[in-house]
Protein backbone atom coordinates (compact mmCIF):
# COMPACT_ATOMS: atom_id res chain seq x y z
CA UNK A 1 0.00 0.00 0.00
CA UNK A 2 0.99 3.19 -0.60
CA UNK A 3 2.46 5.32 2.49
CA UNK A 4 4.43 8.76 3.99
CA UNK A 5 7.29 7.26 5.80
CA UNK A 6 10.24 7.90 7.70
CA UNK A 7 13.36 5.71 6.54
CA UNK A 8 15.65 7.79 8.86
CA UNK A 9 16.38 10.27 11.26
CA UNK A 10 17.80 13.68 10.91
CA UNK A 11 17.58 15.56 13.78
CA UNK A 12 18.72 18.94 11.37
CA UNK A 13 16.91 18.14 8.24
CA UNK A 14 14.04 16.51 9.11
CA UNK A 15 12.64 16.09 6.05
CA UNK A 16 15.69 13.57 4.38
CA UNK A 17 14.34 11.13 6.49
CA UNK A 18 10.61 11.67 4.78
CA UNK A 19 9.37 8.92 1.86
CA UNK A 20 6.71 8.33 -0.01
CA UNK A 21 6.73 5.05 -1.50
CA UNK A 22 5.15 0.98 -0.70
CA UNK A 23 4.82 -0.13 2.61
CA UNK A 24 3.32 -4.02 3.84
CA UNK A 25 -0.15 -3.49 4.53
CA UNK A 26 -1.42 -4.14 8.28
CA UNK A 27 -1.22 -7.43 10.20
CA UNK A 28 -4.38 -8.70 11.72
CA UNK A 29 -3.68 -8.78 15.72
CA UNK A 30 -6.25 -9.97 18.19
CA UNK A 31 -8.48 -6.97 19.62
CA UNK A 32 -6.93 -4.50 17.23
CA UNK A 33 -8.99 -3.53 13.50
CA UNK A 34 -8.24 -1.94 9.98
CA UNK A 35 -9.18 0.97 9.11
CA UNK A 36 -9.23 2.36 5.17
CA UNK A 37 -8.06 5.65 5.58
CA UNK A 38 -9.92 8.34 3.58
CA UNK A 39 -7.98 11.45 5.32
CA UNK A 40 -5.38 12.38 7.98
CA UNK A 41 -3.84 15.50 9.07
CA UNK A 42 -0.48 16.91 9.82
CA UNK A 43 1.06 17.15 13.02
CA UNK A 44 3.89 19.32 14.27
CA UNK A 45 4.37 15.65 15.68
CA UNK A 46 5.42 13.97 12.73
CA UNK A 47 8.16 16.43 12.27
CA UNK A 48 9.53 15.47 15.49
CA UNK A 49 9.34 12.07 14.60
CA UNK A 50 11.53 12.77 11.42
CA UNK A 51 13.80 14.08 14.17
CA UNK A 52 14.16 11.12 16.40
CA UNK A 53 11.82 12.69 19.03
CA UNK A 54 9.66 9.99 20.12
CA UNK A 55 11.09 7.84 17.37
CA UNK A 56 14.02 5.58 17.86
CA UNK A 57 15.96 4.26 15.08
CA UNK A 58 14.94 0.43 15.65
CA UNK A 59 11.59 1.10 14.73
CA UNK A 60 12.38 1.94 11.06
CA UNK A 61 11.03 2.50 8.63
CA UNK A 62 8.02 3.94 10.53
CA UNK A 63 4.33 5.05 8.45
CA UNK A 64 3.70 8.47 10.08
CA UNK A 65 0.80 10.51 11.30
CA UNK A 66 -1.51 9.92 14.09
CA UNK A 67 -4.90 11.51 12.97
CA UNK A 68 -7.16 10.03 10.62
CA UNK A 69 -10.84 9.23 9.78
CA UNK A 70 -12.15 6.42 7.59
CA UNK A 71 -14.31 3.56 7.33
CA UNK A 72 -13.44 0.51 9.73
CA UNK A 73 -14.10 -3.38 8.63
CA UNK A 74 -17.62 -3.33 8.92
CA UNK A 75 -18.26 -0.62 7.17
CA UNK A 76 -18.60 2.39 9.49
CA UNK A 77 -17.38 5.51 9.35
CA UNK A 78 -15.00 6.11 12.48
CA UNK A 79 -12.60 8.65 13.79
CA UNK A 80 -9.26 7.24 15.85
CA UNK A 81 -7.93 8.51 18.99
CA UNK A 82 -4.28 8.27 18.62
CA UNK A 83 -3.20 7.51 21.94
CA UNK A 84 -2.34 3.90 22.48
CA UNK A 85 -1.46 2.07 25.74
CA UNK A 86 1.53 -0.72 25.95
CA UNK A 87 -1.03 -3.30 26.03
CA UNK A 88 -2.99 -1.22 22.91
CA UNK A 89 -6.00 -1.76 24.55
CA UNK A 90 -6.77 1.53 26.60
CA UNK A 91 -3.84 2.86 28.50
CA UNK A 92 -4.39 1.62 32.20
CA UNK A 93 -3.34 3.86 35.27
CA UNK A 94 0.33 2.49 35.59
CA UNK A 95 0.83 1.95 31.98
CA UNK A 96 2.87 3.99 29.97
CA UNK A 97 1.05 5.55 27.04
CA UNK A 98 2.16 6.35 23.02
CA UNK A 99 1.16 8.22 20.22
CA UNK A 100 0.75 6.59 17.00
CA UNK A 101 4.37 6.25 15.11
CA UNK A 102 6.04 6.28 18.27
CA UNK A 103 5.76 1.99 18.59
CA UNK A 104 2.96 1.56 15.64
CA UNK A 105 2.49 2.56 12.47
CA UNK A 106 0.75 5.61 11.51
CA UNK A 107 -2.32 6.96 9.68
CA UNK A 108 -0.50 8.38 6.00
CA UNK A 109 -1.28 5.20 4.22
CA UNK A 110 -4.44 3.65 3.05
CA UNK A 111 -5.03 1.72 5.83
CA UNK A 112 -3.82 1.47 9.90
CA UNK A 113 -4.39 -0.82 11.76
CA UNK A 114 -5.31 0.41 15.34
CA UNK A 115 -6.84 -1.44 18.91
CA UNK A 116 -10.45 -1.17 18.56
CA UNK A 117 -10.99 0.36 21.57
CA UNK A 118 -9.53 3.26 19.94
CA UNK A 119 -12.14 4.00 17.47
CA UNK A 120 -14.73 6.14 18.22
CA UNK A 121 -17.99 6.71 15.43
CA UNK A 122 -17.56 10.10 13.29
CA UNK A 123 -20.74 12.21 13.47
CA UNK A 124 -22.10 12.26 10.06
CA UNK A 125 -21.85 16.31 10.34
CA UNK A 126 -18.76 15.87 10.06
CA UNK A 127 -16.54 15.59 7.07
CA UNK A 128 -13.52 13.01 6.52
CA UNK A 129 -11.25 15.70 6.30
CA UNK A 130 -13.16 17.68 8.90
CA UNK A 131 -12.74 14.75 11.89
CA UNK A 132 -9.29 13.86 10.77
CA UNK A 133 -8.07 17.00 12.23
CA UNK A 134 -9.22 16.85 15.89
CA UNK A 135 -7.59 13.55 17.73
CA UNK A 136 -4.21 15.65 18.06
CA UNK A 137 -4.57 19.37 17.76
CA UNK A 138 -8.36 20.00 18.71
CA UNK A 139 -8.45 17.13 21.32
CA UNK A 140 -5.34 19.15 22.83
CA UNK A 141 -6.63 22.56 22.50
CA UNK A 142 -10.15 21.26 24.29
CA UNK A 143 -8.30 19.38 27.29
CA UNK A 144 -5.87 22.75 27.76
CA UNK A 145 -8.79 25.41 27.93
CA UNK A 146 -11.59 23.06 29.55
CA UNK A 147 -9.74 20.69 31.67
CA UNK A 148 -6.63 22.08 32.59
CA UNK A 149 -6.82 25.70 32.68
CA UNK A 150 -10.81 25.48 33.61
CA UNK A 151 -11.62 28.08 32.13
CA UNK A 152 -15.87 29.46 31.92
CA UNK A 153 -17.49 31.37 29.70
CA UNK A 154 -17.05 35.17 30.39
CA UNK A 155 -13.02 34.29 31.17
CA UNK A 156 -10.15 35.61 29.32
CA UNK A 157 -7.64 33.37 27.90
CA UNK A 158 -4.80 34.68 25.50
CA UNK A 159 -4.00 32.17 22.94
CA UNK A 160 -0.12 32.31 21.88
CA UNK A 161 1.56 31.96 18.16
CA UNK A 162 -1.91 32.16 16.11
CA UNK A 163 -1.73 30.31 12.92
CA UNK A 164 -0.23 26.98 14.23
CA UNK A 165 -2.78 23.96 14.51
CA UNK A 166 -3.79 23.83 18.77
CA UNK A 167 -3.50 27.74 18.49
CA UNK A 168 -6.41 27.85 15.70
CA UNK A 169 -8.32 24.88 17.87
CA UNK A 170 -7.78 26.84 21.23
CA UNK A 171 -9.69 30.24 19.63
CA UNK A 172 -12.65 28.95 17.81
CA UNK A 173 -13.24 26.81 20.51
CA UNK A 174 -12.78 29.42 22.84
CA UNK A 175 -14.92 31.52 20.71
CA UNK A 176 -17.60 29.03 20.91
CA UNK A 177 -17.68 28.56 24.43
CA UNK A 178 -18.23 32.44 25.89
CA UNK A 179 -14.54 32.89 26.34
CA UNK A 180 -12.97 36.68 25.73
CA UNK A 181 -9.94 35.23 23.24
CA UNK A 182 -6.75 37.45 22.85
CA UNK A 183 -4.23 36.69 20.36
CA UNK A 184 -0.41 36.92 19.31
CA UNK A 185 1.27 36.59 16.12
CA UNK A 186 4.46 37.87 14.27
CA UNK A 187 2.33 37.63 11.11
CA UNK A 188 0.00 40.28 10.19
CA UNK A 189 -2.37 38.21 7.98
CA UNK A 190 -2.38 35.89 11.04
CA UNK A 191 -3.64 38.03 13.10
CA UNK A 192 -6.08 39.59 11.04
CA UNK A 193 -7.89 35.58 10.24
CA UNK A 194 -7.25 35.19 14.74
CA UNK A 195 -9.75 37.71 14.84
CA UNK A 196 -12.28 36.78 12.03
CA UNK A 197 -12.12 33.14 13.81
CA UNK A 198 -13.15 35.07 17.16
CA UNK A 199 -10.36 36.95 19.13
CA UNK A 200 -11.36 40.15 20.36
CA UNK A 201 -8.23 41.93 19.63
CA UNK A 202 -4.49 40.12 18.49
CA UNK A 203 -1.26 41.69 19.07
CA UNK A 204 1.79 41.42 17.98
CA UNK A 205 3.99 38.85 19.61
CA UNK A 206 5.37 39.99 22.78
CA UNK A 207 2.69 43.15 23.23
CA UNK A 208 0.73 44.35 26.04
CA UNK A 209 -2.39 43.01 26.34
CA UNK A 210 -5.75 45.95 27.35
CA UNK A 211 -6.43 42.92 30.08
CA UNK A 212 -4.15 40.65 32.20
CA UNK A 213 -6.04 37.14 31.46
CA UNK A 214 -7.48 34.25 33.19
CA UNK A 215 -5.10 31.51 31.54
CA UNK A 216 -2.97 31.45 28.97
CA UNK A 217 -2.60 28.68 26.28
CA UNK A 218 1.10 28.59 25.36
CA UNK A 219 2.34 26.25 22.25
CA UNK A 220 5.42 28.09 21.32
CA UNK A 221 7.42 27.69 24.08
CA UNK A 222 10.82 29.99 24.91
CA UNK A 223 9.92 32.44 22.49
CA UNK A 224 6.97 33.90 24.40
CA UNK A 225 7.09 32.02 27.79
CA UNK A 226 8.22 35.57 29.64
CA UNK A 227 5.37 37.45 28.25
CA UNK A 228 2.78 34.39 29.22
CA UNK A 229 3.63 34.87 32.21
CA UNK A 230 3.46 38.61 32.34
CA UNK A 231 0.05 38.31 30.93
CA UNK A 232 -1.94 36.65 33.93
CA UNK A 233 -4.07 38.10 36.39
CA UNK A 234 -2.86 36.79 40.22
CA UNK A 235 -3.80 33.49 40.48
CA UNK A 236 -3.94 32.81 36.87
CA UNK A 237 -3.00 29.42 34.93
CA UNK A 238 -0.60 29.09 32.47
CA UNK A 239 -1.04 25.84 30.48
CA UNK A 240 1.72 24.44 27.84
CA UNK A 241 1.31 21.95 25.49
CA UNK A 242 4.60 22.90 23.20
CA UNK A 243 7.74 24.36 22.82
CA UNK A 244 8.18 24.95 18.98
CA UNK A 245 10.75 27.86 19.76
CA UNK A 246 12.41 25.69 22.05
CA UNK A 247 12.17 24.93 25.72
CA UNK A 248 14.56 26.78 27.46
CA UNK A 249 13.45 30.56 28.08
CA UNK A 250 15.89 33.02 28.74
CA UNK A 251 13.54 34.22 32.03
CA UNK A 252 11.95 31.36 34.13
CA UNK A 253 9.92 34.28 35.94
CA UNK A 254 10.31 32.01 39.20
CA UNK A 255 9.64 35.50 41.44
CA UNK A 256 6.57 36.38 39.69
CA UNK A 257 4.95 32.88 39.52
CA UNK A 258 5.03 32.34 42.89
CA UNK A 259 4.47 36.07 44.38
CA UNK A 260 1.15 36.29 42.53
CA UNK A 261 0.46 32.78 42.77
CA UNK A 262 0.33 31.53 39.24
CA UNK A 263 -0.04 27.95 38.38
CA UNK A 264 1.81 26.48 35.59
CA UNK A 265 0.00 23.30 34.12
CA UNK A 266 1.42 20.93 31.67
CA UNK A 267 -0.84 19.38 29.02
CA UNK A 268 -0.50 16.17 26.84
CA UNK A 269 -2.98 15.53 23.67
CA UNK A 270 -6.32 14.13 25.78
CA UNK A 271 -8.60 10.92 26.63
CA UNK A 272 -10.98 8.87 24.12
CA UNK A 273 -13.88 10.50 26.95
CA UNK A 274 -12.61 14.01 25.78
CA UNK A 275 -12.04 13.19 21.86
CA UNK A 276 -16.07 12.28 22.45
CA UNK A 277 -17.21 15.40 24.20
CA UNK A 278 -15.53 17.19 21.22
CA UNK A 279 -16.70 15.36 18.58
CA UNK A 280 -20.21 16.17 19.76
CA UNK A 281 -19.44 19.74 20.58
CA UNK A 282 -18.14 20.18 16.96
CA UNK A 283 -21.24 18.46 16.32
CA UNK A 284 -24.21 20.35 17.82
CA UNK A 285 -22.80 23.96 17.87
CA UNK A 286 -21.47 24.00 14.12
CA UNK A 287 -17.62 24.44 14.77
CA UNK A 288 -16.03 23.09 12.48
CA UNK A 289 -11.93 22.81 12.42
CA UNK A 290 -9.70 25.44 10.18
CA UNK A 291 -7.93 23.71 7.37
CA UNK A 292 -5.31 25.68 5.62
CA UNK A 293 -5.25 23.14 2.68
CA UNK A 294 -5.97 19.48 1.58
CA UNK A 295 -3.53 17.60 -0.73
CA UNK A 296 -3.52 13.86 -1.76
CA UNK A 297 -1.47 11.65 0.26
CA UNK A 298 1.28 11.68 -2.84
CA UNK A 299 1.81 15.66 -2.29
CA UNK A 300 2.73 14.75 1.02
CA UNK A 301 5.87 16.14 1.02
CA UNK A 302 4.45 19.71 0.37
CA UNK A 303 2.25 19.78 3.10
CA UNK A 304 5.36 18.63 5.66
CA UNK A 305 7.64 21.45 3.72
CA UNK A 306 4.54 24.30 4.74
CA UNK A 307 4.76 22.89 8.34
CA UNK A 308 8.43 23.06 8.92
CA UNK A 309 8.08 26.62 7.30
CA UNK A 310 5.19 27.39 9.43
CA UNK A 311 3.45 29.63 7.19
CA UNK A 312 -0.25 27.73 7.37
CA UNK A 313 -3.17 28.87 9.01
CA UNK A 314 -4.89 26.00 10.79
CA UNK A 315 -4.75 22.03 9.64
CA UNK A 316 -2.88 20.55 6.88
CA UNK A 317 -5.12 17.44 5.61
CA UNK A 318 -3.98 14.60 3.48
CA UNK A 319 -6.36 12.60 1.66
CA UNK A 320 -6.56 9.13 0.63
CA UNK A 321 -8.30 7.40 -2.58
Amino acid sequence: MFAAYAALIDRDQPLNGLELGERPAPEQRPGWTTVNVRAASLNHHDLWSLRGVGLAEDKLPMILGCDAAGVDEDGNEVVLHSVIGQTGHGVGPEEPRSILTERYQGTFAEQVTVPAWNVLPKPKELSFEEAACLPTAWLTAYRMLFTNAGVRPGDSVLVQGAGGGVATAAIVLGKAAGLRVFATSRDEAKRKRAVELGAVEALESGARLPQRVDAVIETVGAATWSHSIKSLRPGGTLVISGATSGDRPAHAELTRIFFLELKVVGSTMGTKDELEDLLSFCAATGVRPVIDEVLPLDRAREGFERIAAGDQFGKIVLTVG
